[in-house]
Order: C-alpha cells, then structure tokens, then sequence
C-alpha cells in the first residue's frame, strides 16, 4: 500500500475516534490563515517509509504513539517539586496547580530516597533539603490534604523505597475514599540506573528486582491505571552520557525488567502497556528529537521481535522528560531560561507524553515561586502560542533529523548488542560496563569545555561580573527539629504492638517468595515508618555494594 492510501485509510481511523475524542480545534490555522494538516507526509515514495516511520498511533510508531497526539490534548505539565515538610511542600502543590500545573510531581529527600527516618543518624543534615521528608503515613496525609487523588496524575521520583511510597500513595486515596483502581500516575522504581548512574540504591540487584516484578503482579490486578515503572535515561545523561548511550543503556535496563517479570510468570501484555520511561532534553534541538523518535522506534521493534507482545500498548514507548539540569549554570542564572526553552521545545517536538521544565536558579539553590512561575509559563507558551504542537511529528521529512534518528537507531542498538553479550545489563552493571562508558563520556565532555571546544555562554565565553545572588531559597535547620518532633509524637501515638505484628509478618514474607505489596500495605496502614519497613528488608536481603570503575 503507498504512502497516500495508508494516509487516507489513517485518516478515516481518526476520524472515528474524534466523535470520543475531539482535537482541541478545527480547523488548526496560522496566523495567516494556512491550514496545519493533522500529520504531513510526502507526497511521492519514500523508500522504507512505513517501516521505518508510519503514521502516529500506529507501529513503528517513530510519528508518536497517539494518532492525534496534542492536537487531542497537550501533554501533561508536571514541575517536580517537594521540600522541607510534608505541609510546606503540600502548598507549593496547591500553588503549581492553581496556576495551571496538570499532574504533581515529587521530590523526595535523600533520607526517604535511601530508606532512613528523619531521626536516624544517617539523616542528619540531609531532611527535607533535596525533597520533602517522608517518614510515615502521616506525613503523606499532610502531602495530599486537600489534593483529591481521582481527579490529579501523581508522579514519584522514587526507586529503593518506590513500594513503601507507592503504598502510601493508596492508603492516603483510601482515606479520601478513592479506591486504588480509580488513581493514577507513576513511580519511577527503576534501580538498575541507580547502579550505574545515580547511587540511590539500598539492596542487591536480585532482591531488588524481585520487589519490581512484585510491583508490576500488584498493580496489574489492584491499581491498573499506575504507571509501574519509569525507565530513566533522565540520570544516565546527567552522569555524562551520550544521547546516543541515554537512549542505548535505557531501553537495555529496559529489556531486564522485562525479561524479568516473565522469568517469574507474567505475559508480557499483561504488564508492558504501565511500563513507562523518563528521558532528559538537551540543548541539541534536532539531536534531541531525533533521539526521542528513534528511542520509541527501536521499543516498538524490541517488544514485537523480541518479545512477541502483541497488545500495541505493549510496543509503545511512552515518556516523561525533564530538562537537562546538568546544563544549568549558576553563572548569569537567566540565560538558563534560554535553555529550558530549548529543551522542552525539543521534547515536544520528539512527541513526549509529559513534561517538567527546570527553573532558572536550580543551579544555586531550590526554585523559588517566581522562577517555577517562568518554567512552567515556558511550557505554556509553547504550548498555546508556538504552533509547535498543532501539527504532529512536525521535523519528519527532514533530511537532517531523518538522518541522526536512524544513525542514532544504530548505534544504540549496536550498543544494546554489547550488553546483550555480556550477559544482559544486570550483568554488565556488575561488570562497570555502563558506568566506564558513561565516565569516558563525561570525561571528554568536561575536557571540550576546558579547551574553547565547546561553548558555555557565561561560562567560558561571553562573561561578565556578577554580584552574588540573593533572594534564595534555603530549608532551614528548623525543618530538621520539627520533622523529628513530628516523628516522634507520631510514633507514641499509634498502636506499637500492631505495627511490631506487622513488620514481623513483613519480615517472614521476605523471607519467602509471597509478594510483598499486601504485606507493606498492612505496615503502612499501621503506621509503620519507612525506616522500619527498609530495616526490615536490609536485615533479610542486606545491602548492596558499589562496583567501582576507574
């Protein structure tokens, strides 16, 4: 079939669909009144078109995974957001969505990250500082109070302790009245780039891994509108890597989970249409989409050959992105609005699912109102005045961004290869594969910089003096003391022989091969704190030990 005839054929599906579904208007026009088409295409033969790129919503879908994508609705603007205690961070909330912020997403501190209460002594000096302190349902309470969780998409930055988080998350909707399958969102739960590229990981891989496939047999009969998992290539990149290695060490964590969850007896379509991934934007505006639209073609392909999914959610590679932090600069903290535009223009031009975009000041310190204000006005101006998102897949044609998405298809999968033969990515995280290629990487970036290669405005051209800024957001010592008061009046008023009970029936189904959701779910509902439940799984599958790689 030519490209005309499937065009034509796609176009009566559409059509369809828009009586459930409608576009946000018809017709879309420009300023000059031109008519923006639903998805252009070429109108002679494009050798290898269907295979390579089709149409959106349909395999390989490198056109978007949706067949009207923003002109239905635009994607979902997340600010990552959490600081200090529960109550403040609850605020910043009700802030961000009253200014026209359309799903939570949040941060949480590096105590409740690592599984350590705020009165633990590894936790002094860190709560509340890098997200907000979670030490038990009660603070979760205070988290969502006055947040109906029917009507928000809650997304969780969270990996070692994603299943006490996420247990939480349905016991607090339980109390609003919500039941677990009427809540959305997503937790990011992905170890495997703790490993090689962030550090936040509490227990060994095995154990680990089987804590994730017990989320995925979870949620799939309880909370099936949750995201299980986030695949992150976000962290692989701000570690050093390449585009080209961001998407190549991501889809390949990717496969291990997979192929996990059906070595302890899933179907692949009964848990691959949650599975979720999480990709940072760059400054290389047309290196940036092209890598978005080859990462979801190469997905597409892995899980139809690979591994015979034949559910289309299955072969769909949704996403998240974020703005490159790591390209913040504190000096003249402004230009960064430069470059968050940039970046989230590159996202949305790479067809993203939602979006965060990063304020001026993170380089310095926690953003204020008023620079999360300008981040997230970013979106909206892209969204509502750019015409970025009327027409979809816009760069598709171009000779340019055709040429970087197939040569970076191919090199990731070259990639993904290297990784498959040394025994999958688990097994060649053990090995410090994934981290020396990421070293290296950074490593000549780094060294670019340093010799005028490479420009950083304000950086290494194009200075200038600046006064030292003020008007910063600090967490206050204060936060540390009352969170810890907040602990411990909790914990002298709950029920201490149900949540002992709790624990102990935790630490037996440990032991066992039980899934452990249920039996977190009971210890969180007696207020049992994140602390305790952790110290129960580091007693029984101890703690992991960094490969280091020089």
């Amino acid at each position: 079939m030519g490209i005309k005839d499937s065009k034509q054929k796609w176009n009566e599906k559409v059509a369809k669909s828009l009586t459930k579904s409608p576009e946000r208007m018809d017709p879309f026009l420009t300023s000059s009144n031109i008519e923006m088409e639903r998805c252009f295409t070429p109108d002679f033969e494009y050798p290898g078109y269907e295979e390579q790129l089709g149409l959106p919503g349909e395999y390989p879908y490198t056109r978007g995974v949706q067949p009207t994508m923003y002109r239905g609705r635009f994607w979902t603007m997340r600010q990552y957001a959490g600081f200090g205690t529960a109550k403040e961070s609850n605020e910043r909330y009700k802030y961000l969505l009253s200014a026209g912020q359309t799903g939570l997403s949040i941060a949480f501190d590096l105590p409740t990250q690592m599984g350590y209460d705020s009165d633990a002594g590894m936790s002094l000096g860190e709560v509340g500082k890098v997200g907000v302190a979670i030490d038990s349902l009660a603070d979760m309470e205070i988290l969502f109070d006055g947040i109906p969780l029917d009507k928000v998409s809650t997304s969780m930055t969270i990996n070692s302790t994603a299943a006490v988080l996420l247990c939480m998350y349905i016991a607090v909707a339980e109390k609003q009245g919500v039941s677990a399958d009427k809540i959305s969102g997503t937790i990011q739960n992905d170890i495997l780039k703790e490993y090689m590229a962030r550090g936040t990981y509490i227990y060994p891989p095995k154990e680990s891994m089987r804590i994730i496939t017990d989320i995925f047999a979870y949620c799939k009969d309880n909370v099936p509108k949750w995201n299980t998992i986030s695949i992150s290539g976000y962290h692989i990149r701000e570690a050093g890597s390449s585009a080209v290695q961001e998407v190549a060490f991501t889809l390949a964590d990717g496969i291990a989970y997979v192929d996990a969850a059906i070595k302890v007896g899933m179907d692949v379509d009964e848990f691959a249409p949650r599975l979720a991934f999480f990709f940072n934007a760059h400054n290389n505006l047309f290196e940036e989409v092209a890598k978005f639209r080859a990462a979801r073609r190469i997905w597409a392909k892995i899980m139809k050959e690979r591994f015979g999914a034949k559910d289309p959610k299955s072969q769909m590679l949704r996403f998240h992105t974020q703005t490159a932090g790591c390209t913040l600069t504190a000096q003249q903290p402004d230009n960064n609005i430069m470059r968050v535009t940039i970046q989230a223009l590159s996202a949305v031009l790479g067809g993203t699912q939602s979006l965060h975009t990063n304020s001026r000041d993170e380089a310095l310190a926690l953003p204020t109102e008023d620079s999360v204000r300008i981040a997230l006005r970013t979106q909206q101006v892209i969204a509502y005045e750019s015409g970025a998102a009327d027409s979809i897949d816009p760069l598709a044609g171009s000779f340019l961004v055709e040429s970087l998405t197939d040569q970076i298809e191919k090199d990731a999968l070259a990639y993904i290869e290297k990784i498959d033969k040394l025994g999958g990515a688990v097994e060649a995280i053990s090995r410090g594969f994934q981290q020396k290629e990421i070293q290296d990487s950074a490593y000549a970036y780094q060294k670019a910089i340093e010799k005028d290669q490479l420009i950083i405005v304000g950086v290494n051209k194009f200075t200038v003096k600046e006064a030292a800024p003020t008007g910063l957001l600090r967490v206050k010592e204060e936060v540390e003391i009352s969170q810890k008061a907040s602990l411990a009046a909790m914990k002298g008023g709950r029920d201490n022989s149900a949540v002992a009970a709790a624990l102990a029936q935790l630490e037996i189904a440990a032991k066992s091969t039980d899934n452990l959701m249920p039996y977190i779910l009971t210890a969180v509902k007696t207020y049992a704190t994140l602390g305790e439940i952790a110290d129960v799984f580091r007693g029984v599958f101890g703690k992991h030990t960094e490969t280091v790689v020089l």
